[in-house]
């Protein structure tokens, strides 16, 4: 059970240290091939949100890592899941029906949820 968690929640952080490091550094501009609802939101909560990324991935990670406040890395997950909600929620009011990525983030993150509870 704690190979799987390893292996999900590191996969799963990776992601969102890139993704979150990206919105924190880049410019609108840079940020628009990849991510194109970045002009519907204000530039603080972009960053804001980037921010929110890489606590949470560090949350997935520390905890266990650590020994201490084991069940944060349940609720760093759980936080995740509810981040790729709004995710959701913003692609399709947007007209973008691309969530395929967001739809397997979230999968991903509640089964983390899952596995951090056996730690």
């Amino acid at each position: 059970m704690k190979i799987a968690y390893w292996i999900v929640a590191g996969l799963l952080a990776l992601f969102y240290v890139y993704a979150g490091t990206l919105k924190v550094i880049r410019s609108r501009d840079q940020l628009r091939p990849m991510m194109s609802w970045v002009d519907r939101i204000p530039l603080p909560a972009l960053r804001t949100l980037g921010t929110v990324e890489v606590l949470g991935a560090t949350g997935l990670i520390l905890p266990p890592l650590t020994g201490i406040a084991l069940p944060l890395a349940a609720a760093a997950a759980g936080g995740l899941v509810l981040l790729q909600a709004g995710a959701i929620a913003v692609h399709l009011t947007g007209g973008d029906r691309r969530i395929a990525l967001n739809v397997g983030l979230i999968t991903s993150a509640a089964v983390t949820i899952w596995l951090a509870t056996g730690l």
